[in-house]
């Protein structure tokens, strides 16, 4: 009894200082708190995911802030081309041991001893380089150059990144691998802006920097989240998500579906909850979509069945993006023109916006049903909102925080 007792404790203590890692992260990252905590979510259920957005996006400075919250692991990371030779990622020769007639590799310090790897521009991998890089993502093993016994890799989980979609077959078979795909853009809110500048001329102070041990993290991916129930409500859940999305001619493999329940237990887990929850369906957002285009539909159709106050959430996140499109095209009118256009249109549609969304989240809270649908769209009306004051009504983006 004591003994389960002190396991429950050791649990709870990682899932807690995972949940302060993400806030951490959360805080330094501007508008990428849902990147992060599907980062760990991914890492938890000893799966692989991947940033794509465009260049400048913070996505290599936030997988090596994610990975680096980890003591203990032995760290990979490596830039791909297609020129990249898999002994460059896996081992190079021993030319000491080449000169005495021996072929060998040395494995330290590259992907074959690797806990937690970070592998940007995924897509470029070299042809050369492809099936190791599927043994090594898919089996976690690498068959060495010698024609040796393959080699079993200590990987957990690799955090990738890319500007653009796979073009290729090859890629494509790597792009499968991934079973979380996560999309990073340019800051949306001037006053995040205003800080991201900010920073560049006074630092910040030295953030807070929680992290976990090796040996926690493999224990909570080994044990502890694969024992997260998954109640057969849940399971229901995934059937109506399953066959709502075939109508919709989106269809995911069963291997994907399969590996998302571990990204469900994982969610569970790094919430403190005791069981899978329909609400940690939004994870899955991330997952059963192959082309962004795709995304909106997905992230509907699965909120839509997790939580019934995203419905009118996703709602006023259509009229949030239809008004955020007028301002973009009128882009080049005159102060008075834009003046009268927040006055008669776009000030009392945020406003009400907002309000309802707030309520919604209270709602949501008291039933203690999950936030985070609502909460993403109160970050986009927020940002509207403030490019509404700062473009067409001239307000300082230093000072509009305050004012939303």
């Amino acid at each position: 009894m004591a003994e389960r007792q002190e396991q429950g404790t050791f649990e709870q203590d990682t899932a807690k200082r995972l949940r302060a890692v993400c806030g951490e992260l959360a805080e330094r990252f501007h508008e990428r708190a849902d990147a992060v905590r599907t980062l760990w979510a991914t890492l938890l259920a000893g799966q692989h995911s991947l940033l794509l957005g465009p260049p400048g996006t913070a996505k290599s400075e936030l997988a090596r802030e994610v990975t680096g919250r980890v003591e203990g692991a032995a760290y990979w990371e490596i830039l791909l081309s297609k020129f990249t030779a898999p002994t460059r990622m896996f081992g190079p020769v021993d030319v000491g041991a080449l000169a005495r007639g021996e072929y060998r590799q040395v494995f330290e310090g590259r992907a074959t001893t690797a806990h937690i790897a970070f592998v940007d521009e995924i897509f470029k991998c070299s042809t050369a380089a492809l099936n190791e890089t599927l043994g090594f993502l898919n089996e976690r093993l690498y068959h060495p150059e010698n024609g040796g016994e393959p080699i079993r890799c200590p990987l957990i989980g690799a955090i990738t990144a890319s500007n653009e979609l796979p073009s290729g077959e090859e890629s494509a078979a790597v792009y499968d691998r991934l079973l979380v795909r996560i999309e990073v853009g340019y800051l949306a809110d001037p006053s995040n802006f205003a800080a991201l500048i900010r920073s560049a001329v006074t630092p910040p102070a030295p953030p807070r920097r929680t992290t976990v041990t090796l040996a926690a993290l493999q224990h909570a991916v080994t044990e502890e989240v694969p024992a997260v129930p998954v109640p057969d409500a849940v399971v229901d859940a995934l059937c109506t998500l399953r066959a709502a999305l075939r109508r919709k001619e989106l269809i995911a493999s069963d291997r994907r579906w399969r590996q998302s329940v571990r990204l469900l237990q994982a969610s569970a887990y790094l919430d403190g909850r005791p069981e899978v929850a329909e609400t940690d369906l939004s994870v899955l957002t991330h997952v059963l979509w192959d082309s962004p285009a795709q995304r909106p539909t997905v992230e509907r159709e699965v909120l839509q069945l997790v939580n019934p106050d995203a419905r009118e959430a996703l709602d006023l996140a259509d009229t949030i993006e239809e008004l955020e499109a007028q301002l973009d095209s009128m882009a080049g009118q005159s102060r008075e023109a834009l003046s009268e256009w927040v006055i008669k249109n776009a000030h009392q549609k945020l406003a009400l916006a907002g309000t309802r969304l707030e309520r919604l989240r209270e709602e949501a809270a008291a039933a203690g049903r999950s936030t985070a649908a609502i909460e993403r769209v109160t970050g986009r009306q927020r940002a509207v909102r403030a490019r509404v004051l700062t473009e067409a009504l001239g307000v300082d983006a230093s000072t509009v925080q305050a004012r939303i």
